[in-house]
């Protein structure tokens, strides 16, 4: 390939080659990207969907399977006003001496709500009862109760004389599991599992010293149900689910039912930081799988060794490597890059055509004046095409290789021409 070959190469000018890429390129290059940004929000709106669909758990407004607007309308067929609190504070206020008090999810109050339910409760000497309460809230409203694993929830017999739950009979129960102390005698535990009762009912604390002797009597009762499945319209006309609904919930005129929704900001005693969050000993273990990852990485690390030469896989064609080279030229605006490569060439060319030796090629003493000599022209001439200074843009870079291909002709088409020496005749 010639020098005027590879200058038009380098300036984009060669027929059928593009520099820079097309737009059907650029839509090829940008088709993943595009297909991931689809793919992450057909995920969210899938994502939004499945957990609009939870939000009516446990809520007496909703008519979804989890919901429980069913038990609120028997209760309001048998005269008890269903009152939906979504704060403590509203559910505090609303409780009052005729008021059953409903917890639906007890284990995601903080420690204030808890305390702030468990005073109101006591002054008005309520009913507590909360759905599916963990060690956390049993501890707060019935801390004489023990809690055990959960089991799977079904239709049990009552197993107990007290006598709200033989008058329901059997009923679908099951989740978490509660003991009672030896020898209360003023508690019921029902509807055993696996020797532990999943319905529990004791006597609230006394608010003023529930450890005190001379502490006056418990007023009102605390209600500790395993599992909410029986008050879910999903399950509520099975067995004796709506007898024991309506006697848990139903023994005064006014329910209080409170639904947390995670929108009751915490107060500032219960904020915890993220460290605070984290389980004790997470440092250590932290510690633990740091060491772990050390030792694993220098075990599968790369042991490096001398560095071996291989053949390539495929001859790439001095064309294609031209190109590609030109293409490198052209996006990086190396115009003098290029216009010495060109020289360097040419000079490598023209050295033996003149009878310049290897160690002189690249000399700008020795080369311009034999090539001169071939070419027929001056030496200053050669000299700045070949050792002169570098184009400013594509278009002198350009005209340059046309002029050392020129020059690089004349040389190799035309043998050198010398004078005879005076009073001598050229030889026929």
């Amino acid at each position: 390939m010639t020098a005027t070959d590879t200058a038009t190469t380098t300036a984009g000018e060669t027929a059928g080659t593009a520099v820079s890429p097309d737009a059907r390129h650029l839509l090829r290059r940008a088709r993943p990207l595009a297909i991931g940004a689809v793919a992450l929000v057909l995920a969210g709106l899938l994502l939004a969907v499945l957990n609009s669909g939870d939000s009516g758990t446990l809520d007496p407004r909703a008519s979804v399977p989890g919901g429980t607007r069913a038990v609120a309308e028997l209760l309001a067929d048998h005269g008890v006003t269903t009152t939906l609190a979504e704060t403590a504070a509203e559910a505090a206020s609303a409780t009052g001496p005729d008021t059953t008090l409903l917890v639906a999810r007890p284990e995601a109050l903080t420690p204030t709500a808890r305390a702030t339910l468990r005073d109101a409760a006591q002054r008005a000497a309520a009913r507590t009862v909360l759905l599916a309460p963990g060690p956390e809230a049993t501890a707060a409203f019935a801390p004489h109760a023990t809690v055990a694993p959960p089991v799977e929830a079904e239709e049990r017999e009552p197993g107990c004389d007290w006598p709200t739950a033989q008058r329901a009979g059997s009923a679908r129960l099951g989740g978490y599991r509660y003991a009672l102390p030896e020898g209360s005698t003023d508690a019921a535990a029902c509807y055993p599992a696996e020797g532990t009762a999943t319905l529990v009912t004791v006597p609230a604390d006394s608010p003023d010293a529930p450890d005190s002797p001379d502490a006056p009597e418990a007023a009102g009762e605390t209600v500790l149900l395993g599992s909410p499945d029986l008050l879910t319209n999903d399950h509520l006309d099975e067995a004796g689910n709506a007898s024991l609904a309506l006697q848990l919930l139903g023994a005064h005129p006014d329910l209080v039912w409170y639904l947390p929704t995670g929108a009751e900001a915490p107060a500032d005693t219960d904020r915890r930081t993220v460290s605070e969050l984290l389980p004790d000993g997470w440092r250590w273990a932290a510690l633990q799988l740091a060491v772990a990852a050390a030792l694993a990485a220098l075990w599968r690390a790369r042991r490096l060794g001398p560095v071996l030469t291989e053949p390539l896989p495929v001859t790439v064609p001095a064309a294609e490597t031209t190109e590609g080279r030109a293409r490198l030229y052209h996006q990086t605006h190396a115009t003098a890059q290029a216009a010495d490569a060109l020289r360097t060439a040419t000079r490598t060319r023209l050295a033996p055509a003149v009878g310049i030796p290897p160690a002189d090629t690249h000399s700008p003493e020795a080369l311009p004046p034999a090539v001169a000599a071939h070419a027929g022209t001056g030496p200053t001439a050669v000299h700045a095409l070949l050792f002169g200074p570098a184009p400013e843009d594509d278009r002198a870079l350009v005209r340059l290789a046309d002029e050392l291909d020129a020059l690089e002709r004349r040389v190799t088409d035309h043998p050198p021409t010398t004078e005879p020496t005076t009073g001598e005749e050229p030889s026929t």
